[in-house]
């Protein structure tokens, strides 16, 4: 089980976004990175395809991990992340004691 997952709500603790929300859309595990909705973003030159004309597209770019927190569900400020066993299950607990439901079982 990994700190962060795809869909939660992270708060970003350093660099030229700090202090923005957004929900992660994807980890970028090997490199310990992950990309955030409507958070750095980055400008890219694109060639033409069958499928779409050239021209400037904005998107995310990967951060890494270490400069993002997840959000409280309770108290929606930053917090650190604890593993507990509960019912059998191993789940990830806020600061606050808040259960913090996984986006995949959820979604």
């Amino acid at each position: 089980m990994r700190r962060l997952q795809t869909g939660d709500t992270v708060i970003v603790t350093s660099g030229a976004n700090k202090g923005r929300q957004g929900k992660v859309k994807r980890l970028v595990a090997d490199q310990s990175k992950v990309v955030v909705e409507g958070v750095n973003m980055v400008k890219r030159h694109m060639k033409p395809t069958p499928q779409r004309p050239s021209g400037i597209v904005t998107q995310e770019a990967p951060i890494a991990v270490s400069n993002v927190m997840l959000v409280d569900p309770e108290t929606g400020k930053p917090t650190r992340v604890r593993y507990e066993v509960k019912d059998g299950k191993k789940v990830r607990v806020a600061k606050s004691g808040a259960v913090i439901s996984s986006a995949r079982a959820a979604g």
